[in-house]
């Protein structure tokens, strides 16, 4: 095993160098990940663009790869040797508190990188704090004794498990935050990969109407939505989407609204208020606003809508989207659209937030891969 480690290492806004570090020590509780594949997401850009902190910073939290070295305490605890291919989920918790007892770890505190500067999450903790590697867009990936780990089906390539973080974020906000389920109605605001996650999520859970909005720099991915098991298809620069709606469910609205956009202000959330039934639908939100002036509160309470937000996946879920992977009933191999190497870090990160590159949907970093 190689000395140093090659990194990819946000080092400003919109800034990345590739540096070496030294290969960590692994304790007997711990491990090492030979990354194999490291996904990146519409949080990725953001981050990338606006960092929320000074640190230098490995990013990546959407991780797959082989264990490269175990201690025999992390071997008998977590059921993984030497050679597994693994999912790491990006919270690491103290396993410790009520949240964590719960099974909620994602919203442990010591994961929690915006109350607590100490925070252990991977893609988001500072290089400087012990293990260093802390993020994907590495060769190595430290694993310490709370990493939370899931096994990759047999058959399920490392570039497709990469896909299993926006997946299991579609079936914890559609399944379990939303309640979609058999003959519900849902209107899906956005046709990235978070949104196109949950048409498969809606679809495989028996909703009996799937409806995805998009624009017209969105064609193919509306296209895709279809293939997935969307029902319709909207281009709201080019109908009036409500109305469009309305004429699609006979005037009464749909029972959940799933609004995925990324930079797209409070319409979507106001479309997804009036395209709600008359009473008691649910509105499931990302917000990314830090305010929203005239919210229509009034009309939210006259209609008893439930507003959720969308945070994470849980342990059950990650389970849940390597199965989906492994079944082979959706095309999800299509939502992996491109690939970059690691000496392509930036370019791949403004890639997903839509510089350079045409119809991406999901990207996979291949820290390995050579540089074309």
């Amino acid at each position: 095993m190689a000395e140093q480690v090659l990194a990819a290492v946000r080092t400003a806004p919109g800034t990345t160098e590739l540096r070496e570090f030294p290969m960590p020590d692994v304790p007997d509780d711990g491990a090492l990940l030979k990354v194999e594949v490291a996904g990146i997401c519409g949080t990725d850009v953001k981050m990338y663009a606006r960092p929320p902190f000074a640190d230098p910073v490995i990013m990546g939290h959407e991780n797959v790869g082989v264990i490269a070295k175990a201690g025999r305490t992390f071997s008998e605890r977590k059921g993984l040797v030497e050679g597994d291919r693994i999912f790491v989920e990006h919270y690491v918790g103290c396993f410790r508190c009520e949240w964590c007892h719960r099974g909620e770890y994602r919203h442990c505190e010591a994961t929690d990188w915006r109350t607590n500067p100490d925070a252990r999450r991977y893609g988001y903790t500072s290089a400087d704090n012990p293990g260093r590697l802390w993020g994907g867009f590495s060769q190595y990936l430290y694993l310490p004794w709370n990493a939370v780990t899931h096994r990759v089906p047999d058959g399920v390539s490392a570039e497709l498990a990469g896909l299993v973080t926006p997946l299991s974020n579609g079936i914890e906000w559609a399944l379990v935050t939303a309640g979609v389920g058999y003959a519900s109605t849902v209107l899906i605001q956005g046709p990235g990969q978070q949104g196109l996650s949950q048409v498969v999520a809606c679809k495989q859970a028996g909703a009996s109407l799937i409806i995805v909005t998009g624009t017209t720099r969105d064609a193919a991915r509306l296209l895709l939505a279809k293939d997935l098991g969307a029902d319709h298809v909207i281009d709201v620069t080019q109908e009036d989407a409500l109305a469009r709606i309305r004429e699609i469910t006979g005037g009464r609205g749909v029972d959940v609204v799933l609004d995925c956009t990324s930079g797209a202000g409070t319409a979507p959330v106001l479309l997804g208020v009036d395209a709600l039934k008359r009473r008691e639908g649910t509105i499931v939100v990302q917000g990314e606003l830090a305010a929203f002036p005239d919210f229509p509160l009034k009309k939210v309470t006259e209609k008893s809508i439930s507003v959720k937000s969308a945070r994470g996946h849980s342990y059950r879920s990650c389970e849940l989207a390597l199965e989906q992977l492994a079944s082979g009933r959706f095309p999800l191999e299509r939502l992996s659209t491109h690939s970059f190497p690691l000496a392509e870090t930036d370019r791949a990160i403004r890639a997903v937030g839509g510089e350079g590159v045409r119809d991406v949907v999901h990207v996979s970093l291949l820290p390995w891969a050579a540089t074309a």
